[in-house]
C-alpha cells in the first residue's frame, strides 16, 4: 500500500490531523531519502554496471553501513 500527504488547496486549509498524518508520512521517509542521498555523494550510482541482483545486494550492503554509522 502507497500511501501519499495531503495537500491543501488555495480555499482549504489542511486539517491538524492531515498535518499530523505527512508529518509522520516525512519521517518515514526521511531516512530513506537521505540513505539514497548518501549513495549519490558517493557517487556509487554513476558507475554501476552490475547485474541487477549483484547491485540490489550491494545497495542493500550500503544502506546498513550507513544506517549504523548514523545510529552512532
Amino acid at each position: 500500500m502507497i500511501t501519499t500527504g495531503a495537500k491543501r488547496t488555495r480555499k482549504k486549509k489542511l486539517t491538524a490531523a492531515r498535518k499530523q498524518n505527512n508529518q509522520l508520512i516525512a519521517a518515514a521517509r526521511a531516512p530513506v531519502e537521505h540513505g539514497f542521498a548518501a549513495l549519490k555523494n558517493w557517487r556509487i550510482l554513476t558507475r554501476l554496471r552490475l547485474d541487477p541482483a549483484r547491485a540490489t545486494n550491494l545497495l542493500r550492503a550500503l544502506l546498513v553501513l550507513t544506517n549504523l554509522e548514523t545510529s552512532r
